[in-house]
């Protein structure tokens, strides 16, 4: 005959607040707004417990996810851009071809920079070689360009996957990793909050791919400002199309529309225009932490043995309680 078993109920223990998982986005330029979006999470104590980033949200996510202050990263962003930079600042301001002229500069036959060269600059010195010395799990997006896929990346060395991740098209040299040529992650994946739902209780996402420009007079686009601007519209279809599926707990689309994907000596301007999504921001973060807990789970009940009709022992476990919000 069986034996009854009537199990001890749990201890209750104490609700704690929701855990937040992060998605940056791509946007070449416009993402140096995720500067002011990572203040908002250090200024409220949140420390997310997974980051996914695709393009320059791969820079910023992976500083991040290394342990560095937002004080740090924007203390360094700053300087790269209104020093060390001075010469791409120069380029790509300059009235005549900027194309003619990097590729006079750095006459390269399968794009004009190498990513690595930009990571050089953007990426502070203290950061660790290895996904494994980050102090945040970390997952990035690229794009194997012979497979038309995405390409997650998330151990090994981590400064070349950055740079596959944000290795946009023409202007930077593809990256080899594993033997896949890999390019930038927002042509397949531009915000990837998708690689970390159901990873933390509240998914947070940040759009910096820019709603559409205003038109400049009757005629229309300059050349390079068609070909910057045309990546940056398949990345808001991408986002859009996705958004119908399945949505993020918390939306930021950033207006950051006046700024193309090169524009990197504009950040303060960017800066500028993203101090009021930085505000909405910590407004709804505040808003889900003050009135959203979650019960932490008890410890796994332990296993006990219950004697079938046949002879035969069978080990049974008990179904954990749910997480609940309150």
């Amino acid at each position: 005959m069986s034996k009854a078993i009537v199990p001890r109920k749990p201890d209750l223990l104490p609700a704690r607040p929701p855990t937040i998982g992060l998605a940056l986005g791509g946007g070449g330029a416009r993402g140096l707004a995720h500067i002011l979006m990572l203040e908002a999470l250090e200024e409220l104590k949140v420390r997310p417990v997974v980051i996914a980033g695709t393009s320059i949200g791969a820079i910023f996510g992976a500083a991040f996810a290394a342990g560095l202050s937002t004080k740090l990263i924007r203390a360094h962003t700053e300087e790269t851009l209104g020093q060390r930079f001075e010469f791409v600042r120069q380029l790509l301001s300059a009235r005549a071809d900027p194309i003619q002229r990097l590729f006079n500069f750095l006459p390269l036959r399968s794009a004009l920079l190498n990513p690595d060269m930009l990571l050089e600059l953007l990426l502070p010195s203290r950061m660790p070689k290895d996904f494994a010395g980050l102090s945040i799990p970390l997952e990035l997006v690229a794009t194997d360009f012979y497979a038309q896929e995405p390409v997650v990346l998330k151990d090994g060395p981590l400064r070349p996957a950055i740079a596959a991740s944000m290795a946009l098209p023409a202007i930077f040299q593809p990256v080899t990793i594993g033997g896949r040529q890999l390019m930038d992650g927002g042509l397949v994946n531009p915000l990837p909050f998708d690689l970390i739902a159901g990873r933390a209780d509240i998914t947070v996402a940040i759009d910096v791919s820019g709603a559409a420009r205003e038109p400049n007079g009757n005629a229309g686009p300059r050349a390079m400002e068609a070909v910057f601007s045309a990546t940056q519209i398949l990345q808001r279809s991408i986002v859009r199309e996705k958004l119908k599926s399945s949505q993020p707990d918390i939306y930021i689309d950033v207006d950051v529309y006046a700024f193309h994907a090169l524009e990197f000596h504009r950040f303060r301007d960017v800066l500028a225009a993203a101090a009021p999504a930085k505000e909405a921001l910590k407004r709804q973060l505040a808003r889900v932490l003050g009135t959203v807990t979650v019960e932490a789970l008890p410890p796994p009940p332990p296993q006990i043995e219950d004697q079938s009709p046949h002879g035969k022992k069978r080990r049974l476990r008990l179904p954990l309680p749910k997480r609940r919000r309150g």
